[in-house]
């Protein structure tokens, strides 16, 4: 059991090497060894298109992957997408066994390439070191189940719980270290969501820039390669059509509501937008759980809010937030600077409860991560 786990914390390993390129599909990682333990062949999936991990792992072991063990972070697939299952490519090879890390999250499909593998005689085990391989993953099974994408919410504020002056102004509260932080959040999601509001006063590119993402320069390259499509929910069509969100190679889509000025979307797609209209909720804004659904319907895994205290506010109360990421600035904005959110709470007993799970210094600023426990 111990080298078990060795193998499957080495494949973890692997998958890793996958969190900012293989959206969005999942990031597995599989070792395969030989009868006295040796490794004889390791993989792991790089993007969306490309060969699975098995697979690579299986052309690194070539011959040797016969009678061999195979540790694999997922359930190996069952199912022809855009490569053919890698199921049906362990038992062609004559692999012995397949130890797992976790089951298919998919309900259509998940056990059946385990089925698959038993049927053609080959010894199978799992899950092994489970709760890790799943943490690789959190926001493709997250919508594999529940048909939602994982939410994060990012902001930045000062002691004082502070985020911008009461001018607007905002840059930069926190200091480089913490803004590298932010490229690999943004890098590592399928998108990224920002209210109008922001697109008018700050104008962000909200983008992943290689130079600033702090990786080694082919891993910053990689993650900056495939851009995370650029979410803005703009319920009356404001967004400027020069604004820069507009521009570059990312992606854009605006969200709005039937009751925008309609005149408006033109000018938006013509500056290179999509534009789609989704259902309003009470207030006339963009209902934000239409919005999830039809980003989980984009294949979004991970989304990685980035807003002001309005929009922010909004997700985290209406309990849309799994992840809440607060980066803690050494300053003090003053009482007339505008607050982290706007959150309509006037009784102890409303409060919205987190957990935090996490801190740590990131250059000279603090980095607050927590789960949200709020349900609505």
């Amino acid at each position: 059991m111990q080298n078990a786990q060795a193998h499957m914390a080495r494949a973890i390993q692997l998958a890793e090497r996958g969190l900012y390129t293989t959206m969005p599909n999942p990031r597995v990682g599989c070792v395969i060894t030989a009868a006295d333990g040796t490794v004889v062949g390791e993989g792991w999936h790089q993007r969306a298109g490309m060969p699975h991990a098995e697979i690579e792992a299986l052309n690194a072991a070539g011959e040797r992957a016969r009678g061999a063990t195979v540790y694999v972070t997922l359930e190996p697939c069952s199912h022809t997408g855009r490569t053919g299952p890698c199921a049906d490519a362990l038992v062609a090879a004559g692999v012995a066994k397949v130890v797992y890390g976790m089951e298919d999250p998919n309900p259509s499909v998940g056990g059946d390439g385990l089925r698959k593998l038993k049927e053609a005689g080959i010894e199978v085990a799992g899950p092994v070191l489970e709760e890790a391989c799943r943490a690789l993953n959190p926001g493709f099974i997250k919508r594999m189940t529940l048909g939602l994408p994982l939410v994060r919410s990012k902001s930045a504020m000062s002691l004082d719980g502070r985020t911008a002056m009461a001018s607007g102004e905002s840059k930069w509260v926190t200091g480089p270290a913490a803004r590298a932080d932010v490229q690999r959040l943004r890098a590592r999601s399928c998108a990224i969501v920002t209210g109008v509001e922001t697109v008018r006063f700050d104008n962000p590119n909200m983008n992943v820039r290689a130079d600033e993402i702090a990786l080694e320069l082919l891993a910053a390259e990689a993650a900056a390669e495939v851009q995370p499509l650029r979410v803005i929910v703009d319920s009356k069509l404001r967004t400027p059509a020069r604004a820069f969100i507009l521009q570059g190679d990312a992606p854009t889509l605006v969200v709005t509501t039937a009751q925008a000025d309609q005149s408006r979307r033109e000018r938006l797609e013509k500056a290179g937008a999509e534009v789609v209209t989704l259902p309003a909720d009470p207030a006339g804004r963009v209902d934000l759980l239409a919005l999830l659904r039809e980003l989980a319907r984009r294949e979004c895994n991970e989304v990685l809010v980035e807003s002001g205290a309005t929009l922010s506010g909004e997700f985290l109360y209406r309990g849309h937030v799994d992840e809440l990421i607060v980066y803690v600035a050494p300053k003090l904005l003053g009482s007339t600077a505008r607050p982290l959110f706007e959150l309509p709470i006037e009784r102890m007993g409303s409060v919205l409860p987190i957990t935090i799970t996490d801190m740590r210094a990131v250059g000279h600023d603090w980095r607050i991560t927590a789960t949200t426990d709020i349900e609505r």
